[in-house]
């Protein structure tokens, strides 16, 4: 047996989670000694971390995308199982399990996500005497179905919603539900997760569409298009809570987390506990919690979501994600426990570590998601590598969870999701304020990323205050995506880096040649003098600066933004750290520091306040953008992907808006449509075609159509 170290009120813990030191006599029992994590990403080095805390040897699988990733790095071993797919790799059962026999695993962990809630392959495992490291697949079975486990939900006790939740999945059918309902409607999945086969019909003439929207992004995901229907409760806060169950017969709640700031049905950031509510509300929702667990006869980790009304803070039971979930750092921030350790033990068949009055909750903690997406281009996903990546430090109360290192590759195969930042402090202001500080320090070049957005909702008041619902976002929009308007105090920082950047690249070039004639010299490039006036342009949201430069003393300059306005004195110098370089620079008696990264055609000047990317355009880059902002007529892919269905054909007369066919990227689908009414005159792709972001897909001659 093992004893484990309780934690209550200190903060010595959070950061230690994962790797403290442990006590030589906490040990796993011993049917479980080597694990196969059957998952990629931050939540396979996540559970690899725990594993080895503890003594567990780790095996991991790697598609083609992933092999050089940093998970299968960590583990003790790794084998290939695929193309990049994951239908083709991590969703092969079978795979998994050779490989579970192979290494001689006890155990299979499966993350979240791919196989994680899939009942068939939770059986698989019991039926080859391997643990599933979570519940019993009944159980994954009776809340995997939203239709059963609302059924379920009611006869425990525990408060349920208004809806359909029956076998009839004809059109007909489904349109009457919705009318007895009445509008809106949520359209949901009945295996789904994640925001995935989720969809809101407004009105009737919404509603068929949006169907076969669920439906066909459903079956992609879970392979079952089934869906419920769902009174949409307007302005709901979506609150969820943390469970954990064992094979003896105990059940607890690690308290509750709040997730209703989302886009897409998706979170996008989460905080332990939820604001606002009194020990008696957080009591009631706690319990209600456990009785689902013990409804279905639950064992390991799991989460009961619940929708809560912001007004009087009566809630129902929305799902019951039988996995860990993303969020979960908050609650182990909150309470100093290390929730896949609690797994590994509670899958060894041993009892919880703690009753359910020896969990304690100190503090405030929040996870921020940081996404390979557009938020201003409607948070499409994004894919490319990352070129640069500088992370805050980790301390006692910050947090990085990440499965990537600079250098690796986003892919379009899998989620956008680069790294979970998560922080804590004594209260929610102090928690939030430490997130705001932090996300500051983290600058990536390379992708497009929802960094800025993240700030920008840090700041937003009502976000301060805790007045969030699931529609936060879309009510918000113009305060959460200010106009941007580039000050000459950053085009002058552009301008001095490029300046000192090519001075800091020529001194290394002639450090590295003897020949003094060498025309990578130093004393041979070309410098700005009092009878030179250089000129240097950057493009930024689409728009040309221009920043005229004129040199009058050693080291200091004189700028001019876009030949209006002043001569501003500009001086500075540009220091090497690591792999980015630090801006310190004096522009009109004002004395600023930046962090500058240079990829490619683009300067990134990270500031305290936001990053501000500008383009070094070049010929090509300007043809590009004129070429886009001028063939009206065409369809291009907003975002990387796979084509998946191409609706129409060459000749067909498309209206305005009429969908012409679907992208699908990063466990999410998108619908292409007719931006003008016109003719098909070309299609440019072909159904399983990989698109790069503002590839041309479709041109439609825009002729005159009867």
């Amino acid at each position: 047996m093992y004893h484990i170290r309780k934690v209550i009120n200190s903060r010595n813990s959070f950061t230690s989670l994962i790797e403290r030191e442990i006590c030589t006599n906490i040990a796993l029992n011993a049917k479980i000694n080597k694990i196969l994590v059957a998952n990629r990403g931050e939540i396979a080095c996540r559970i690899i971390r725990t594993a080895k805390k503890l003594g567990v040897q780790t095996v991991a699988v790697y598609s083609d995308a992933d092999r050089n990733s940093m998970h299968t790095n960590l583990a003790d071993e790794a084998y290939y199982i695929g193309p990049s797919p994951s239908i083709q790799s991590y969703l092969r059962q079978d795979k998994i399990i050779n490989f579970s026999k192979k290494a001689k695993c006890q155990a299979i962990h499966p993350g979240y996500g791919f196989l994680s809630e899939n009942m068939e392959f939770a059986q698989l495992c019991q039926n080859e005497n391997i643990i599933f490291i979570g519940p019993p697949a009944t159980a994954i079975r009776d809340m995997g179905i939203k239709s059963t486990s609302k059924i379920i939900m009611s006869k425990a006790g525990v408060p349920i919603i208004k809806g359909y939740h029956s076998a009839d999945q004809t059109n007909k059918t489904l349109l009457e539900e919705a009318r007895k309902i009445g509008y809106p409607v949520m359209i949901k999945a009945v295996r789904g997760g994640g925001g995935k086969g989720m969809r809101i019909a407004n009105n009737e003439s919404d509603f068929l569409e949006a169907l076969e929207s669920a439906r066909t992004e459903s079956q992609k995901a879970f392979g079952d298009s089934d869906v419920l229907l769902e009174q949409y409760i307007n302005n709901p806060r979506h609150v969820e809570v943390q469970i954990f169950a064992d094979r003896h017969g105990n059940a607890v709640y690690l308290f509750e987390r709040d997730c209703s700031v989302q886009r897409r049905h998706q979170k996008i950031i989460e905080e332990a506990p939820a604001p606002g509510l009194s020990t008696e509300e957080r009591t009631r929702l706690g319990e209600a919690a456990v009785r689902a667990a013990k409804a279905v006869g639950y064992i390991g980790a799991g989460t009961v979501e619940f929708i809560m009304d912001k007004n009087d803070r009566s809630f129902y039971f929305m799902e019951m994600n039988t996995r860990l979930q993303v969020e979960h750092p908050v609650t182990e921030a909150i309470t100093g426990l290390d929730l896949v350790e609690w797994q590994l033990k509670v899958a060894a068949g041993e009892k919880l570590p703690l009753e359910q009055n020896e969990i304690n909750m100190n503090g405030h903690a929040f996870e921020a998601r940081i996404y390979a997406e557009d938020p201003r281009g409607g948070f499409l996903p994004g894919a490319g590598p990352l070129l640069y990546i500088r992370t805050p430090d980790q301390t006692e109360n910050v947090r990085v969870e990440t499965g990537v290192r600079q250098g690796d590759e986003v892919s379009v195969h899998y989620d956008p999701m680069i790294a979970k930042l998560i922080v804590w402090g004594k209260n929610r202001s102090e928690a939030l304020n430490i997130l705001k500080t932090k996300l500051a320090e983290y600058n990536i070049a390379g992708v497009e990323t929802n960094i800025e957005f993240l700030k920008d909702l840090c700041c937003d008041v009502k976000f301060q205050a805790a007045d969030v619902h699931t529609g936060f976002i879309n009510e918000r929009m113009d305060l959460l995506f200010p106009d941007l308007a580039i000050s000459s105090n950053i085009l002058s920082q552009g301008a001095l880096a490029m300046i000192l950047y090519d001075d800091l690249t020529n001194l290394k070039a002639a450090l590295m040649t003897k020949d003094p004639f060498s025309p990578f010299n130093i004393a041979n490039s070309l410098r700005l003098n009092h009878t030179l006036t250089k000129k240097f342009e950057f493009i930024f949201n689409n728009e040309k600066c221009l920043i005229y430069v004129q040199y009058i003393e050693p080291e200091v300059y004189l700028m001019r933004i876009n030949d209006i306005g002043p001569w501003i004195r500009v001086s500075g110098t540009l220091t090497q750290h690591d792999n980015f370089l630090v801006l310190s620079a004096e522009i009109a008696e004002k004395k600023t520091k930046s962090t500058i990264v240079k990829v490619n055609d683009a300067l990134h000047i990270f500031t305290n306040d936001r990053e501000w990317k500008l383009i070094i355009p070049k010929y090509d880059y300007l043809s590009k953008l004129y070429e886009k902002q001028t063939l009206t007529g065409a369809a291009v892919s907003p975002m990387p992907g796979v084509v998946d269905k191409i609706l129409i054909s060459n000749s067909s007369v498309v209206q305005k808006g009429d969908p012409l066919l679907i992208i699908v990227a990063m466990k999410m689908e998108h619908i292409v449509r007719a931006s003008t009414s016109g003719i098909v005159e070309d299609i440019s792709c072909s159904v399983g075609d990989t698109v790069a972001k503002n590839q041309l897909l479709v041109k439609i001659s825009e002729q005159e159509t009867k």
